[in-house]
């Protein structure tokens, strides 16, 4: 009788164990997959940009970086295949990358790619989508601070203010003294057309405890937003003139361990969602870019979606229809695996948009 009951129950405990791994498996969040991954770079994806053709969107291509000391800046097409005849090799480890439209340059205006060589400290400029070097060999960023590391260049934006065009470049760090950890420059050009980058302020509260890479700006609102790693997203005004004061200090909970890449998905008159790359846990959180209905500046947590990319540094997304496969844009994140994976937004963001 003794071992009749031992062996029920023995089957119990076993189906008891498979019901509880049977619910746990039901309550994992599943994945979400790219529609592709582009061809691999040769050494070490990092961040990407996406440049909106303005004559023809399904003609839109994304950059990517490879970070190495012979590094390169990568062009897709939509298909995610590498134009070859448009890679820039021989760069000095490029971390991010980003872009901005119509620069005037003389007399012409160029659409142009910037990104920063961590090996020489320089930021380096090129026209697009030609990818012609207009910088005369780059410029010297963070000069006069002391350490490598103050002058180890990491992330870059690019902000162009709609009232009157004024381009500027936001240059981040590997370290830096919190109050002045970025530094913003002013791009423009001289009679003759030669660029120019011009030291306009240094701003940017920073923990101390990890390093701030991520940058990104919303050029129509006006903010730069940036992830000191392990503490949060940080928000100022990208317009200089405004002032150097801490707007927000968000996503201070609920990340596995390091803040990384950060975009905006603009859904039309000032609304939309801030999207931040859980790294370690392959997840992005979403955000609301317009804030709370009573403060602008509270920017609390909509929704966590887990992805198929892998360690994400680096992402960008657009809301722009760039063709039947992309309809309502693009989101690029970088995976550990040396590419790039182009997201459906909707997939991405799903019920919080309105069809």
């Amino acid at each position: 009788m003794f071992l009749g009951y031992s062996i029920f129950l023995m089957k119990n405990i076993y189906v008891l164990i498979a019901l509880v791994l049977l619910i746990s498996a039901c309550q994992q969040q599943p994945r979400i997959l790219p529609v592709l991954s582009t061809d691999p770079v040769k050494y070490d994806s990092d961040d990407p940009a996406i440049w909106i053709n303005p004559n023809d969107p399904s003609k839109s291509l994304i950059i990517g970086t490879d970070k190495n000391a012979d590094g390169a800046l990568y062009v897709f097409d939509l298909e995610g295949k590498i134009i070859e005849e448009k890679v820039v090799r021989g760069l000095q480890r490029p971390n991010n990358v980003d872009l901005g439209y119509q620069l005037a340059l003389g007399e012409d205006t160029v659409d142009f790619v910037v990104t920063g060589e961590r090996l020489n400290h320089k930021l380096r400029v090129f026209s697009f989508p030609e990818m012609k070097a207009i910088d005369n060999g780059g410029f010297d960023m963070f000069e006069g601070e002391t350490g490598l590391e103050q002058r180890d260049l990491m992330g870059i934006a690019v902000y162009q203010r709609e009232s009157d065009s004024t381009t500027y470049v936001i240059m981040g760090r590997k370290t830096g003294p919190s109050g002045s950890y970025l530094w913003q420059y002013k791009l423009e050009a001289d009679s003759i057309g030669v660029l120019r980058a011009k030291l306009v302020r240094k701003f940017g509260k920073y923990s101390g405890q990890k390093e701030i890479e991520a940058i990104a700006v919303d050029h129509e609102l006006g903010y730069i937003y940036y992830s000191d790693e392990g503490v949060g997203v940080r928000k100022y005004y990208a317009d200089p003139e405004k002032g150097n004061e801490e707007l927000a200090l968000f996503a201070t909970s609920g990340i596995k361990d390091d803040h990384e890449g950060i975009s905006i998905y603009d859904t039309g008159n000032g609304k939309g969602f801030i999207l931040l790359s859980d790294q370690q846990a392959d997840k992005f959180h979403i955000f609301a870019r317009d804030g709370s209905a009573t403060n602008p500046h509270q920017h609390e947590l909509i929704k966590v979606v887990k992805v198929s990319t892998h360690e994400s540094d680096g992402s960008e997304i657009t809301s722009v229809r760039l063709n039947d496969q992309f309809p309502k844009g693009v989101f690029v994140a970088m995976s550990d695996n040396k590419t790039f994976q182009y997201y459906r937004p909707e997939d991405i963001l799903d019920s919080l948009l309105i069809n």
